[in-house]
Parts: C-alpha cells; structure tokens; sequence
C-alpha cells in the first residue's frame, strides 16, 4: 500500500529512512521518493515502518495516501517574527548592553532569540546523538553556535540559528512548490464516470465502474476510463497523454483512453479495462514510481554526503585545535571561530535538495510532452545516448498495411491466393493479417480453419477448409521446402501455397511514418554517432526503408533471437560502455526481449503491445518516433541543470571554507552563502519542469 510521509522536507532524513528501512525483513527494497513524499510498504509491516521513522524523525509520520494533505507549519512564521524582532534588538543595543551593568539583557534577549526558532535543531541534534546519528545539519548548526556563545559571539550564534531557520523554511516553501508543480502535471486523474445504467446515469468513482460497463462523457469532461465509442461523434484533447495540442477526431468504433479531454460532442462509452489498469492510472503510477530509480549522479551525491560531513567537521577541530598549539600568537578564540565558520559551510543540503528534485522534474516534465521515463537512471542514461536502434514495422512505419498486388502461379486464381492467406491469417493480429483480412471483405467462417499455428518471423500454418495453407515469408517457404520463384517488388510480400503446393504471392504496402525522417534527422543534429533499423522484414523491403531514413546501417529477416544477437554486437562496438548508451525503438510482442536487452528500451505507447510497454524503461504515449529526440533533449538539459547545482554548491562551499579559513569570512557570510545556495539550487532545479519547443539543445554538448 502507498503512504504518504507527512513532515518529511530533507532529503538527507529520506536517504536515512530509506537505509534504516532496508535493514528490515520484507522491506529490502523499499524506496523513499522525497519528491512526492510517497513509499509502499506491506500492510503488516506499516507499525514497524513507522517505529523505525519515529526514532529517526519523531515528525515524520506515515499516512495513508487518499489521507495526505499539504501540511506546512503555521506557527514558525510566528516564530521567525518574533525571534527576529528580539534579535533586531539584541543586535542594535549589544554594544551598549555588553559595556555595561546591565550585559546579562544581552543574554536574555539574544539567547530567547536563539532558542526560540533553535530549540527544535537543538532537540533533533540532541536526539541523533543518542542513536548515533551525529553528523547532520542539525548537530552542524547545534555545535556551530555554541560554539559562537562559548566565545561569546552572541549576535552571530542567534543570528546564524535565525537565518537558518528562515533558509531551511523558504527552502520548504521552494521544495513544496516543486512538488505542487509536479502533481499540477500529472492531474489528469479523472474524479468521477457517469455510469449508464437502465436509461439514466449516475456519478461514480471510476474505479467502481467495471468492464462492459457503460459510461456517458459528456463535453468538456475528461474521460475516466479506457474504452471503446459505441454512440457519438467527437473531437478530443489528447495533450494529457501525448504532449500534442491538437484534436483528435473519435467517432463509433474508435478506441478512447482515460486521460483525454471530451470537446463538444456527447459519447457513450463501452469500458474495456478497469481504471487501475487504465492509461491514466498508468501514467500516474509509472511517474511516480520514477522517482525509486535514482540516477548514479543521485546516488553519488547521497553517498559523499555521508561521508563529507564528517570530514568537514574533522578539518574544522583541527583548524580549531592545531593552529593555536604550532603557530606563536595564535590564539585559541580566533581559530575556533574559524572552524565554526567551516561548520556552517559544511551542511551539503543544496545538492541533496536540489538532485532529486531536479531529476524529478524532468521525469515530470517529459510527461507534458507525453514522454514517460520510468525513473531518473533511464532519463540520466539517455543524455548519454551513442546508439540508437530502430524497429521497422509499427515503429519507423505506419504498420497500416494494404494489399496492392496478388499474383497467382501454378493454376490458381489470385481469388483463391488471396481467400487462403485472408482465411489462415484469421487469428492473427498482426498488420500484415489485418491488411490481407480487409482486401478480402467478407466474413470468414472461423469453423473452417484448424490447426492453426503462427511460426515466429516466418508467417502461418493452417487446415482451410481442408486444405493445408502455409502464408508467409521468403523463409517460411525454403523452410517447408517449397519450390517458389523469390520476388523482387516493391513492398512486403507474403507467399502462399496450398496443399505444399506454391499457389502465388501477395504484394503489401507499408508507409513511413510522418515524423520518420525528422527523428532520424534529429538524432543525428544531437550527436547521436549511429542510427540503426533491425527488422524481420525482407531484405529488399528494409533495404529502401533505410535508404530513404538514410540511416547508418541496417539488418533484415531477423528472428526475434536474431535481434538480440545483432543488438549485443552493437553494443559491443560502442567505444566506452560505461558512458555511451545504445537505445532501442520497438512497439510489438516480438520486440520485448530487445527492449529489455538494451541499456535503454524504448517503446511505442499508442498502439504498442502490452508486452513492449511493461518491458520498455521509457515509453512514448504517441506513436511517433521524433518524440525520441524529445526525450533526449530533455534529459540533456535535466543533467546541465544537476550540474549546475552541483558546480554551483561545491563552487561556493570551498570558496567560502577557504575564505573562513584564512579568516576571511565571517560565520554571517557562512550561513547566508549556505542558505542562498540551497535556495538558488532548489529554484534552479525546478526549471527542469519547463520545456518547451523553444528549447533547442541540438548543439549542447553530448556530456553537458
């Protein structure tokens, strides 16, 4: 079951939680997503989850999703007044207040100041220690300004804990805001169906609607559930699902998805899935789930958080300690306060904000434009993409087959060749059976057809009214030892014989898509360095495919084994496997092994199978190839911006650790460098939800 953690705001604490859980049977894979505060967990073990995060964050509780509300503090605003107003005082009558009878109101105000918004860090620090969890912003910010009071730099230790707490709440402003205008993406979700039901209709939630059902979508309403038109004509908005603006036309017959906006006609609706497996709750769910699937430069940036921490603070007792004891003159107050400036620098809360928001961000945003990236591993990998490898059929093409020529041998009429390989095909769902079913026009009596088997990659075997058909390609007929004369056309040819004899062939058009050209096109303006089509379709057919894509190189009469075969060669060519990235393009049954094989698997969402769109790591809800391009762009521009944060955090950081080590910088730059760069990396980050075509990315460089 999916919860909510309501109060978690650091992503240092969600990386905690998440190793902490972990360490439990049955939770080994659990994953914490901080940015949308999501985790599933298994009912039995909510009680023990929750005592595990109690003991590391005593606010963070877990709540059941549907439960979940935006909760932010209306207290601390309270707070920050008034402990800035006392410290406004403390601060403009210190001198006066330290210099006579009076100092210990120095100590009053200031401190009341000072505890006031500083109790909560100084409690949490408290508390880490205990369970030996020391080295976080909490104990950084503790040790730093009692330092400061130890040498009675009391405007500094009540002013570093103030501007602290009003970084650390703007920042929960900046990272609710991002996590606002993420779910604004994804609120597609439907709230209610009209359930036809005995002439009148009733408002339902979608997931009490089952399939068969009927349902009314009325203009202006978004469809609550996959389904087919059964009454109606209409035009309707598909940006949700597909990132295009314009209007689809839908009438009788057509298929309809969750997700997508009614105009102005009325439609009945026949459910053909229920609303969990709808494409809505799809979407909803992969983009969500995105978030688990960190990306190495994510993980990297958990892992030296741990560990750079400790380090600082290490630095920072030596630069306190060892200074005074070697160096004549030096004196212990004036090196401590050095140290204590480190501390305050040392708190890595920009990168480990911003990343996964960042990250976030850009898997959201690939959404608007009907993009789904199952997770920032993918959406990172694909910035790095070398290789990209495309299916034929269904992918580079319409897959909308029509039957142009039939040809008899053998003294049989094209009549009788097109009924036996129409009546064979009569199971299949492939294109190229649909496309010989419509040229044959009539109903085909199922009772007539036996023993019918699909050969994978070679074509049909069936009993037709008592007589053996075999339809297929060139390799279905050397395969059946078959005597046929190879035919050189234009198109995709299916061979027919009946009864072991060759009875003629049968001529298939396919067309390219329309975008076809532009996504190969595109790839290569991006710096992809090779475009590749593999195909089970005949050579000659494949051979002007690639040559009006003009793509670099290409294979033909693949099984689907084959595919993977010439697929691992391709990967073994790429010049570094650790940085460049091969993709593959498909959309049918055949292609799912491929898609899983490749470092990054892509697959057609329109019309693809179920099987290429689970096994697929992104998946492009319109059926269009140059939404590849898209993709990549996007994430090219999501890891510029990761690296921006990051540059910038670690740019400020060593800069002000070396000016607060030479005693330069004071703790009042310290702090506000820390909180201004967490603030300009959290604001940064949340670029990556805008893309736009005006965005054109063609000439960045393929690792920036």
């Amino acid at each position: 079951m999916r919860y909510t953690l309501e109060g978690l705001d650091c992503a240092n604490c969600a990386a905690k939680i998440e190793r902490e859980l972990q360490k439990i049977p049955g939770l080994e894979n659990v994953k914490v997503n901080f940015a949308t505060k999501k985790i599933d967990l298994p009912e039995g073990l909510f009680a023990v989850a929750q005592e595990v995060i109690t003991r590391l964050e005593p606010e963070v509780k877990l709540k059941k999703e549907q439960d979940d509300e935006d909760a932010t503090a209306k207290k601390v605003p309270l707070q920050l007044l008034i402990s800035g107003l006392l410290f406004l005082i403390g601060f403009i009558f210190n001198e006066q207040l330290h210099n006579t009878s009076y100092s210990w109101l120095e100590y009053l105000v200031l401190l009341s100041s000072y505890f006031l918004v500083g109790w909560p860090v100084i409690t949490r620090a408290l508390r880490n220690l205990v369970r030996g969890n020391v080295f976080d912003e909490n104990f950084l910010m503790t040790l730093a300004t009692a330092g400061a009071v130890a040498i009675h730099q009391l405007p500094e230790a009540a002013g570093v804990m103030l501007f602290y707490a009003v970084g650390e709440y703007f920042q929960e402003m900046a990272v609710n805001r991002s996590r606002r205008s993420i779910q604004a993406l994804l609120d597609i979700q439907p709230e209610y169906a009209n359930l036809k039901e005995n002439g009148t209709t009733r408002r339902v939630p979608p997931d009490e609607v089952a399939v068969g059902q009927t349902i009314v979508v009325k203009p202006g309403e978004r469809v609550p559930l996959d389904g087919e038109v059964v009454v109606g004509t209409s035009f309707v908005d598909t940006s949700a699902l597909t990132g295009e603006s314009t209007p689809r036309k839908l009438a009788t017959g057509d298929p309809i998805l969750a997700g997508m906006v009614n105009g102005e006609g009325l439609l009945t609706v026949k459910v053909t899935k229920p609303y969990r497996e709808s494409s809505v709750a799809r979407i909803l769910h992969l983009v969500e789930q995105a978030g688990e699937r960190k990306a190495p430069t994510e993980q990297f940036i958990t892992v030296f958080a741990r560990y750079y921490t400790p380090l600082v603070v290490a630095a920072a007792v030596l630069i306190a300690v060892v200074p005074p004891l070697l160096i004549p003159g030096a004196t212990f107050n004036a090196w401590l306060y050095r140290a204590l400036v480190l501390l305050v620098i040392s708190c890595p809360c920009a990168l480990v904000v911003s990343i996964p928001l960042g990250y976030f961000g850009g898997i959201g945003g690939a959404s608007r434009h009907g993009i789904l990236i199952k997770g920032a591993n993918y959406l990172d990998a694909l910035a790095n993409a070398h290789t990209v490898v495309f299916d034929k059929t269904g992918t580079l093409t319409k897959g909308v087959f029509r039957v142009t020529e039939v040809t008899a041998r053998n003294g049989f009429t094209p009549e009788e060749v097109l009924t036996a390989a129409a009546w064979a095909e009569v199971f299949s769902n492939h294109p190229i059976a649909q496309s010989l079913r419509e040229a044959y026009g009539r109903a085909i009596p199922v009772d007539q057809v036996h023993d019918y088997q699909e050969i994978p990659a070679h074509g049909i075997s069936a009993v037709v009214a008592g007589k053996h058909v075999l339809a297929g390609n060139d390799r279905l007929m050397h395969r059946e030892e078959i005597d046929h004369v190879d035919c050189e056309v234009q198109g995709t040819i299916v061979y027919v014989a009946i009864d072991r004899e060759y009875a003629g062939y049968i001529v298939i058009a396919d067309e390219l898509k329309d975008d076809a050209k532009a996504a190969v096109d595109g790839l290569k303006a991006l710096g992809v360095k090779k475009v590749f089509m593999l195909t089970g379709d005949d050579t000659t057919v494949a051979a002007r495919v690639a040559d009006q894509l003009q793509v670099d190189g290409f294979k033909a009469e693949l099984l689907p084994e084959d595919k993977v075969s010439s697929l691992e060669e391709l990967m073994a060519e790429l010049p570094n496997r650790n940085q460049q990235k091969l993709v593959f393009v498909g959309d049918g049954v055949n292609d799912a092994p491929v898609i899983t094989r490749a470092d990054i698997g892509v697959a057609m969402g329109g019309l693809g199978s179920d099987a290429a769109i689970e096994a697929a790591d992104v998946v492009l809800m319109e059926d269009a190839p140059a939404k590849l391009v898209r993709a990549i762009e996007i994430a090219r521009r999501t890891r510029r911006i990761i690296w921006q944060n990051i540059y910038l955090a670690l740019a400020v950081k060593v800069f002000f650790l070396a000016l607060g080590t030479i005693g330069v910088a004071s703790i009042w730059e310290a702090v506000f460098a820390d909180v201004g760069v967490t603030l300009l990396a959290v604001v940064n980050a949340s670029r990556t939800l805008r893309f736009g075509s005006g965005h054109q990315l063609s000439s960045a460089p393929a690792l920036l």
